[in-house]
Formats: structure tokens, sequence, C-alpha cells
């Protein structure tokens, strides 16, 4: 009998994650990472979970101390980036002050809808793959500068052995399968975000997330920082100690890509978007990891009130975080990179990428920084276009369905319209999106945009004096 192993949350897999995690916070984890090594352990393994069968019981005894010998060991980044909600508002820029959202805001919220789906759909079957074959397969048939679908139609033979797709999203997401919106994490979350608010309204608490999940979320669909949070939860923890303890992917993108719903429901009020994606985000993540949901909800928020531009729904995200933490040091790398390119075609925006991967390759592939750093570019060079935006970000390889899911969406609400984006985009959705959460499976998009306008109907109101 083998033993079963479980990724993502055992001591052992933890502990190289662990260690990149003191580097990039200024911890002086030295001594920590000598005993581990000189025990056997991994010293930075690029995937949790990799190693087969069960762990020696001797060393996975000494990653659960040395993971809590880590937990000791005080940041230096610490006072710059908080992660209580009061301390970040303390050292964050002053957010915009909430102007009305324009008419028409249901079509808006469905063009949004609708953008995060093609944005994520688009990035689905390269998920994983390195940039450089995410290069070479958009080449080998004709589709570079990336400009459409991911197609197997023409590529050459030794180029898909050499970049095999990602295995899950083949059979649904090239050009020639796409069949409606097939299920993802990243379309997932925001349809949990919708139960949550119907549930609970706008004053919901974290806890109340936790009790979603734990109702609606099977542990199985969870991963990285969610996966230890759900851990947490079932070992009888609180939030936010939840996404603290034990947790090294505390500053990945997950918390990132639940963030639309928060925006959506709060058209041109950004600071009360961040706050909600706040309560959200500490369920899971700590300091940056919660700082990329801020952002994200604050933009998309001011860019579902209509009538904006993508470079003020940048600056509406950078004024909820905090003004010298690393994520905002990221949006603003990306966004001066993408300045210096010439914009209008997609030819120039691989410099851009390249120099984003110089600057930040040395992050996990899913870290919030690399990936909110090319986001921030691919908008600004797209200048908030929708195709532009969905190819430049997916080209740029990293977390690429995530990615061209928020561009999606926040370059779908500027469009104003279903409309408005190009049909070669949304028709293949047919507007239909499949799902295994809360008896949502096929639903449509239209009919989630219904939803989501009276959810931000009711927090206008509940605003009014």
């Amino acid at each position: 009998m083998t033993g079963l192993r479980l990724t993502w949350v055992q001591p052992e897999d933890l502990v190289g994650h662990e260690l990149r995690q003191a580097r990039e916070d200024g911890r002086d984890a030295a001594d920590v990472e000598r005993r581990w090594l000189a025990a056997g352990g991994h010293p930075a393994p690029e995937l949790a979970g990799a190693s087969p069968g069960p762990a020696d019981p001797a060393l996975r005894a000494l990653a659960g101390r040395l993971l809590d010998e880590l937990a000791l060991i005080p940041a230096p980044s610490a006072a710059e980036e908080p992660t209580g909600l009061a301390e970040i508002r303390a050292v964050a820029p002053h957010a915009p002050a909430a102007r009305p959202g324009g008419a028409g805001l249901t079509q808006r919220l469905e063009a949004g809808w609708l953008g995060r789906a093609a944005g994520c759909l688009l990035g689905k079957p390269v998920e994983k793959l390195p940039l450089a074959g995410i290069r070479e397969i958009a080449r080998s048939t004709g589709n570079w500068p990336l400009d459409g679908w991911f197609t197997e139609r023409g590529l050459d033979p030794e180029v898909a052995a050499r970049w095999p797709w990602n295995r899950r999203s083949r059979p649904t997401s090239l050009a020639e399968n796409i069949d409606g919106m097939p299920e993802d994490d990243d379309l997932n979350y925001p349809l949990l975000g919708l139960l949550l608010l119907e549930s609970h309204g706008h004053g919901f608490r974290t806890r109340d997330v936790a009790e979603l999940w734990l109702a609606e979320l099977p542990a199985g669909r969870t991963f990285t920082a969610e996966r230890v949070a759900y851990r947490n939860l079932l070992d009888g923890v609180e939030p936010p100690a939840t996404g603290q303890l034990r947790n090294p992917f505390r500053e990945w993108i997950g918390a990132l890509i639940r963030a639309d719903i928060f925006g959506w429901t709060h058209p041109g009020d950004p600071r009360a978007a961040a706050e909600q994606a706040w309560c959200d985000a500490v369920l899971t993540h700590t300091a940056n990891g919660v700082y990329g949901e801020m952002f994200a909800a604050a933009a998309v928020a001011e860019a579902s009130a209509g009538g904006g531009d993508v470079h003020a729904c940048l600056r509406a995200g950078l004024a909820v975080v905090p003004e010298r933490s690393r994520l905002a040091r990221a949006v603003r790398f990306g966004v001066a990179a993408a300045r210096a390119e010439p914009t209008g075609t997609i030819d120039g925006f691989a410099s851009v990428v390249d120099q984003l991967h110089a600057e930040y390759g040395h992050h996990h592939w899913v870290h919030v920084l690399p990936n909110v750093a090319l986001l921030a570019a691919a908008l600004t060079h797209a200048e908030g276009d929708f195709t532009g935006s969905i190819c430049r970000v997916v080209s740029g390889g990293w977390d690429t369905d995530s990615n061209g899911a928020t561009a999606g969406s926040i370059a779908g609400l500027l469009a104003g319209t279903p409309d408005a984006l190009p049909a070669r985009w949304t028709a293949p959705l047919k507007n239909r999106l499949a799902t295994t959460v809360g008896g949502l499976d096929g639903i449509g998009f239209d009919e989630l945009a219904r939803r989501t306008a009276a959810l931000a109907i009711a927090a206008q109101e509940d605003t009014t004096p």
C-alpha cells in the first residue's frame, strides 16, 4: 500500500515554498534552510506535492517544526505591507470618491461576465506552459502576434510534442472544440461570490465566505492557498488565521481571481469594492496576496461605472493598496514598461513581456507579483481594447487563464455592451457556463448580469442617505 499524497497541504511539500517566500519578504531563513537541506528536504519545489508516495515520518515532523519556526521570523516589510484593513488604509493613497454609475449597468455587467469568460478560455490551453512554448505554438499555427483562439490546426508535430497543451483544457478550449464556457475556477469563484452576496448581503463577514466554501466548494477544486485555508478550516482554525497558518502560498494569485464580483456590484465605488474584497481575501491570503484582490476589485469597480478609461481603472486599483508595497511597485513597473513601447499593435508588446520576465521571473508562475505586473502592462499597452488586452496578457505567459479572465472583465466593462465585443470571442460561449457551483450549471451570462445588477443596486441603496 503506497499511501495517499495530498497535494499543497503536507508539511514536507510546503517548506521549500516557505523558504522562497522568506527570501521574497526579506526574512533571514538561512539556518532553517541549512537544517532542512541537511535532513534531505527539497530546496524549492516547483510544484507542491510533486514527490510520490508517503513521506518519511521524521522528515514530515521536522517540516512541521520548521514551518512554525519560519512563521516566527519577523519580515522587514511588515510595516509597509500590513494585512489588517485599518493598517492598509493608513498606508494606502486616498481612494477616489465614489461616483454614480452611468446608464446601461446590466448590459455593461454582461459584457464584463462575457469578457471574463472569453479571456479565461483563451488562456486555458496554454496554462502552465513557459513563455517560449506559448510563442512557438502561436507562430507554428500562424497566430503570432496572438490574435485568436489557440488551435491544433496546422501545428507542427514537433512543436506539439515539445509543448503539450494543458491536459485538462485541451478538449474544451481550442478553436475547433469550444462549445460554451467550460468549468474553471476563475469563473467558479465569481459564482460563489454571487451566492455569498445574495445570501448575506454586502455586510458579509469572512466566516460567511468560509461557511459557503464548506457547503458549496469541494476541497478537491481548491488549489495552493485556498486548499491550505480549507485544510485549516477543517482543523478548526478560525479566519483570518486560516490564511496564515502553514500557508506559503499566501501571496499568490488565488485571491485576485475572486475580486470581480465585488467590483461589479460597486460600480463607481473602488474603495467599497476593495474593502469587500479584503474581507474575502483574508480567508486565504496576507499582505500582497490580499492587495491583489483589493487592486483588482477597485479597478473593476471603476470600469463598472462606465464612461472611464483603463488608465483610470489602474489608478483606482493603486489607490487602495499600500503605496510602498511590492504589489504597488509591480503594477507601476508594468505600466511604465508598457508606456515605453509604442502602443496600437501587439508587435511591440513582446519586448515588454521580456522585461517583465527578467524582473519577476524568479517568482513562481502563479505568484501575484509577476501576474499583476503583466496584467497592468497588457491593459496599458492595449489602451483597454478588448482583443488587444486579452491577447497581450495571455501571450505574456505565467497564469494565462487567470490573467486573461481579469483583463477580459475590465476590457469588457470598458467596451460597455455585449454587442461591442467581437462576436468571434463571444459566439463560441453560446451564453452557457458550465459549473458545479450551487445549481448554476448551464446558466447564461445574461442571467448572471441581471442578478449581479440587482446586487449592485442594493449596494447603492444601502449607501444612499
